[in-house]
């Protein structure tokens, strides 16, 4: 069973998933292009190596966990946490622990081994946004979950043990401290101000439109002020949100921008390995006027050393103005 433990120094919780370390991926050499060929379990005709699906989109009249499906969610079948059992909190002297209660599910984004979110068609990039709504609407449910994560790992160096098309979610018993930092930050700022950070933000890159990117009739595309990696981008809202949600009932913008900046990340940097994440308001305290979720997209060009891990900090050797500019030209 896995194990949620609490550094005490840094307030950070760690995930001790031991049984994670069975994967036979686990030495694999690092690989970005997308290759074609061999064995893989998230390809139509092989969905009998999966676990059950939770939710799959096909035509009517097509069974559950077989082919015919644009997309499927299926639980991780080396989960970080487990879903079942009941969440236990105990102490060992100054050290805080739980059980290692979660969901860890597996969004496979499209049948086709070869399409990825810059290449699938739009529409099937609005599916795979109404796949995590979904399936955070339903985790939301479950009072053993304070916090879910959505994101992707593109690319083996971007931590992606296989090549088809997937991104992932874990529902967490705790918020994690990046969220849990992002939101002291915005409730500070409001409390001083009475205003959103993130609309204030978005309101002055507009403005300035120095790292100002893209923007459609509801979101928009930026360098953040001081990123941590080269080519950072990130996605938000026009209008004020703390949770994600589809606003009139359609993600049709949203994935319309997220694949042009994808498209265009593509073109700059040669299709790169990447992290990307959705931060949203966590489900206890979902609709509040200070926080605004969003979308991180994190190119994995440079590699993390001592003074990173050391310092908490991170250097990076391009100027988010100069990524701006870069993005804006390219032909995606």
């Amino acid at each position: 069973m896995p194990e949620l433990r609490r550094d005490p120094v840094s307030g950070r919780w760690v995930i001790l998933s031991i049984e994670r370390g069975k994967r036979p991926s686990d030495f694999a050499s690092p690989s970005q292009k997308r290759k074609v060929g061999g064995f893989c379990p998230f390809c139509p005709g092989n969905e009998y190596t999966a676990p059950p699906e939770i939710v799959s989109f096909r035509p009517a009249g097509t069974p559950p966990n077989s082919p015919g499906w644009t997309l499927r969610v299926v639980p991780n079948k080396f989960p970080a946490l487990h879903i079942h059992g009941e969440l236990s909190k105990r102490g060992e002297g100054i050290f805080d622990m739980m059980s290692g209660i979660g969901a860890h599910e597996v969004i496979i984004e499209a049948p086709d081994h070869r399409l990825s979110l810059s290449t699938m068609s739009v529409k099937a990039v609005e599916d795979v946004l109404w796949a995590y709504y979904f399936r955070l609407t339903d985790l939301k449910k479950d009072p053993r979950f304070k916090y879910a994560l959505v994101f992707k790992n593109e690319g083996e160096i971007a931590g992606a043990s296989l090549e088809h098309t997937h991104s992932q979610l874990i529902a967490l018993p705790i918020i994690p401290k990046t969220v849990q930092e992002e939101m002291k930050s915005s409730r500070e700022y409001y409390s001083s101000k009475e205003r959103c950070l993130f609309c204030d933000i978005i309101r002055q890159e507009i403005e300035a439109g120095k790292r100002l990117i893209y923007e459609n009739d509801k979101y928009v595309a930026i360098s953040p002020f001081a990123p941590r990696d080269p080519f950072e981008t990130w996605i938000l809202p026009k209008r004020h949100e703390s949770k994600f949600h589809a606003p009139d009932k359609s993600f049709s913008s949203l994935a319309e921008i997220l694949q042009t900046m994808l498209k265009r990340l593509d073109a700059v940097l040669d299709t790169p390995p990447y992290n990307f994440i959705l931060h949203t308001s966590p489900f206890r305290e979902e609709i509040n006027d200070y926080y605004h979720w969003h979308i991180e997209i994190l190119p994995r060009l440079v590699k993390r050393a001592g003074f990173e891990w050391g310092s908490g900090s991170f250097i990076n050797p391009t100027s988010p103005e100069d990524a701006t500019k870069f993005l804006r030209e390219a032909i995606a």
